[in-house]
């Protein structure tokens, strides 16, 4: 795509920005994250954000009726933005890119995409608009699948808990919640119920997982998940904007 450069004056001053036409000064000028030293097989340099603010990507394949695979793209906190394509990396956008057995075949622009016939290990791995990758933990942002077989070993499924978990109990009295808060370590695919009694009405949100839960004075309220996504994560009240705990899951 070319970009079609747009010179913008301040007021009384000489031109300093170049951007493309319909492209807010953000949006050519803003960036987002830690850029790193690290470069993927491509050499594009890796864009590090907190686990909490990242985006995700999941991959699923399917058989197309005339041969090769229709991959279609599952994303949380990110969208897809051909338009802004070369401008400033801001969080939530970008486009996908395809690598086929280490190799990259085609960018995605949006959720589907195609792969030719063939036993292959493909990766779809989140680019920003200025072409760094996203990362967590210096590691690229991407899903791994494996094209007529088993998925690849690098992204096994999350195992499906066998026994109740933890359960970790916590009581918000005023501004005060008790036990203070501190962090709760779980392992990837651990289950977690949090049983939270407030005074006051109010609701629990768990960060990184979007799971909320209303709270009424007096009445303990029991929230279960499984501890699927790894990073750092709050739980917090919205009213109140209390921070209850913060699970880290590795």
């Amino acid at each position: 795509m070319t970009a079609v450069a747009l010179l913008l004056a301040g007021c009384g001053g000489r031109a300093t920005t170049h951007h493309k036409p319909g492209t807010s000064h953000q949006e050519a000028t803003g960036s987002s994250g830690t850029l790193l030293a690290a470069r993927d097989e491509g050499g594009h340099r890796l864009r590090e954000l907190p686990a909490v603010d990242a985006p995700t990507v999941r991959a699923e394949a399917r058989p197309d009726p005339e041969g090769g695979w229709n991959v279609h793209l599952a994303v949380e906190r990110f969208r897809f933005t051909p338009e802004s394509t070369g401008g400033a990396a801001l969080p939530g956008r970008g486009h996908a890119r395809l690598l086929v057995d280490g190799r990259e075949t085609a960018r995605l622009y949006g959720p589907w995409g195609y792969v030719p016939p063939g036993a292959h290990t493909l990766t779809v791995r989140l680019h920003a608009d200025d072409h760094t990758v996203w990362a967590v933990d210096g590691a690229p942002v991407q899903a791994t699948v494996r094209l007529g077989g088993a998925p690849a070993a690098s992204a096994p499924p999350s195992p499906r808990p066998t026994d109740p978990g933890r359960t970790v109990t916590l009581t918000v009295t005023g501004t005060s919640v008790q036990p203070p808060p501190s962090r709760i370590e779980l392992k990837k695919g651990e289950r977690l119920t949090l049983r939270v009694t407030s005074d006051r009405a109010d609701t629990l949100h768990v960060h990184g997982y979007d799971r909320e839960l209303p709270l009424s004075p007096g009445t303990p309220a029991t929230l279960t998940l499984t501890a699927d996504r790894t990073g750092l994560f709050e739980v917090e009240t919205h009213e109140s904007g209390l921070v209850l705990t913060q699970l880290v899951v590795r």
